[in-house]
């Protein structure tokens, strides 16, 4: 779907000119170009006009969680058809692991994560990797990686009703996406077993699907209201994306483990020869 601007208003005064010529730019290969104005000016506006005549994928980065809601918001309203998602850091509190050494003291990692910034990093994601007409807009932490792309992509599990398939692998494989195993508790990120039904409920949604089997065969896919259990639709066919985006094969852990453990060894022998056996016990403990 291309973009379309939808707004009740047209662009006025130097807008334009700017529209033009920022446009202009980018179609002639220019990397960077500068929009100034005052605050109020519609420098938003501008560039969703913009994005509507150059049609691509867009990043907007704003410098803190306040300012990115805020130009999501506006965003959406001005490409209500089309897929706008935000990105930010999903820690609401992050204590960094520390050791003072001259009190010998070591303080653990520490932190806690807003499930639902991380449901809509999740969506910000899947989207950007099913979908050309997307707009993000993210906080500065998404310079950072979150993990190969290629691997994520590679962990999509795809469902089709009239298919055949094997539970037990079905719920392994559920497990190496890093989806956990729900009994009493169920969100995002979690699968439960239910007889010869699978529930999942994706990291990415606020809806979960029921998937019924009859022996090997997938009958139904149902998408249902996590809090009623109201069942919404029955649909032929879904993807699940992985529950983490550092999901990783394991043909690659079983690749890099025996260095892992090789380096692990080296470490711990020189720590013990420096007579620190705290480190060499926390290290082997961690690891």
């Amino acid at each position: 779907m291309p973009f379309q601007l939808k707004s009740n208003y047209q662009p006025t005064g130097d807008q334009p000119q700017a529209i033009e010529k920022l446009v202009e730019s980018i179609q002639s290969g220019n990397r960077f170009q500068t929009l100034q104005g005052v605050t109020g000016s519609g420098k938003t506006f501008t560039m969703a006009n913009i994005i509507q005549k150059v049609q691509r994928p867009t990043l907007i980065l704003a410098h803190n969680k306040t300012l990115a809601a805020q130009l999501c918001q506006e965003f959406r309203e001005f490409f209500p058809d089309n897929a706008v998602h935000y990105f930010v850091s999903y820690y609401d509190y992050y204590q960094p692991e520390a050791y003072i050494q001259k009190t010998d003291t070591y303080i653990e990692k520490d932190s806690a994560i807003n499930d639902e910034i991380d449901r809509l990093r999740h969506a910000a994601t899947e989207w950007l990797l099913t979908r050309e007409d997307v707009i993000i807009v993210a906080s500065v932490s998404c310079i950072y990686g979150i993990g190969n792309k290629e691997e994520y992509l590679g962990g999509v599990m795809s469902f089709r009703v009239g298919e055949k398939y094997v539970m037990k692998e079905l719920i392994d494989r559920l497990v190496w996406l890093q989806f956990e195993r729900g009994t009493l508790e169920f969100k995002q990120g979690m699968f439960r077993v239910l007889g010869d039904t699978i529930q999942i409920f994706p990291a990415s949604h606020e809806l979960y699907y029921s998937l019924e089997f009859f022996g090997t065969e997938l009958e139904y896919i149902r998408v249902v209201q996590p809090i009623t259990s109201h069942v919404l639709e029955s649909i032929n066919s879904v993807d699940i994306f992985p529950a983490s985006h550092t999901v990783t094969s394991p043909e690659h852990v079983k690749a890099i483990k025996p260095a892992i453990l090789g380096e692990l060894e080296k470490r711990i022998k020189y720590f013990k020869e420096q007579g620190n056996i705290v480190a060499a016990e926390r290290l082997k403990t961690r690891v």
